[in-house]
């Protein structure tokens, strides 16, 4: 391993990874289609979601947008303005 420095100081470190040949091929699509312009680009953003993964929200957290639209389809909702409107209640 060695160790450089790119222009915004922050230290990279090379390392040599060796992996058996089918998986490369299908890795080099993947990084094709989601438009890398470098294998070392693609592997150093699947080592920091693999160090860093990124939040997945839960199922609750998934069904709440749904339950609103659903809520919302069938008038059970009212907008934000809506209660201010009434008499007797201030912005």
């Amino acid at each position: 391993m060695s160790t450089d420095t790119n222009a915004g100081d922050d230290r990279l470190e090379e390392i040599s990874v060796r992996v058996p040949e089918s998986p490369p091929r299908r890795i080099e699509e993947e990084w094709d289609r989601r438009g890398y312009s470098s294998e070392s680009e693609a592997v150093r953003d699947a080592l920091r979601d693999r160090v860093h993964p990124p939040a997945t929200p839960s199922e609750g957290t998934l069904a709440d947008p749904e339950e609103s639209r659903e809520r919302a389809d069938r008038g059970e909702t009212v907008s934000a303005r809506a209660p201010r409107e009434r008499p007797g209640l201030d912005d």
